[in-house]
């Protein structure tokens, strides 16, 4: 799909979701890369923006704000803008005819509002991290001043099937975004001290199920008395035989 570059639409300038349906489907890293660079492009350098597919193609490349590191060709960039233009994710537009430029159609895509596509935008750039780190880095496109006010957009995204959560809620939680196809769907990560334990109700977008009960750790029976001084006196050989060759080797 063509359009003119001065018929290009411009964010939305409220929080209201895109009125038509969403049409979004999982997404290869590549494609992934490509729209999320499309995103965040359109938001934090607006004059330069609809993209070229050199600027396209450096800007997935870049070192800062992405992971995993990419070193993709202008071939493999043309590719995912062809399949994404396929899919409605992302229009070809004309300005003076000279170069072809893009820009996503990601609000109508994913049926999300400008605050989400921030966070979205962050997630398909960087993938799986904390909610505080990803406030943090979404609040460079869209005002998001607090956890408070990030965790309702991440609970609308996970009932849109948009987010995924990778660890409990609490502190340190791990979030990533839902576009990955099933088989590239990355593990939660081991759960570490830092990790609060999920609280009822505290889910993104769900009541969290109740927590079972710890299990004790067997406790091994106490050894007899016997055994404890019999233990004791193989010790003590043991450390006059160590006394004896210190004792030995001092005296030669």
């Amino acid at each position: 799909m063509n359009q003119s570059l001065f018929e290009t639409e411009l964010e939305p300038q409220t929080n209201q979701v895109a009125e038509s349906s969403p049409s979004w489907q999982p997404l290869e890293s590549v494609h992934r890369r490509v729209l999320g660079v499309l995103i965040e492009k359109a938001k934090t350098t607006p004059d330069s923006y609809p993209l070229t597919l050199n600027s396209i193609t450096t800007a997935c490349n870049q070192k800062s704000n992405r992971k995993p590191q990419m070193q993709l060709e202008a071939e493999d960039v043309t590719q995912a803008l062809d399949d994404l233009r396929e899919l409605g994710a992302v229009i070809e537009v004309h300005g003076d005819g000279r170069v072809t430029k893009f820009r996503h159609q990601a609000y109508e895509w994913l049926g999300v509002n400008k605050v989400e596509l921030a966070v979205l935008a962050e997630l398909l750039l960087r993938g799986e991290q904390t909610v505080g780190e990803l406030r943090g880095r979404a609040a460079r496109m869209e005002a998001i001043k607090d956890l408070s006010e990030l965790r309702p957009i991440l609970a609308s995204l996970g009932q849109k099937g948009l987010l995924l959560e990778l660890t409990p809620p609490g502190r340190g939680q791990v979030v990533t975004h839902g576009l990955y196809p099933d088989d590239q769907r990355p593990a939660p990560p081991r759960q570490t001290t830092e990790q609060a334990p999920r609280a009822p109700h505290d889910s993104i977008g769900a009541p969290a199920p109740p927590v079972a009960a710890p299990v004790a750790a067997p406790v091994a029976a106490p050894a007899s008395s016997g055994e404890e001084i019999e233990n004791l006196r193989r010790e003590l050989r043991d450390l006059a035989e160590r006394v004896a060759a210190i004792e030995s080797r001092l005296g030669d």
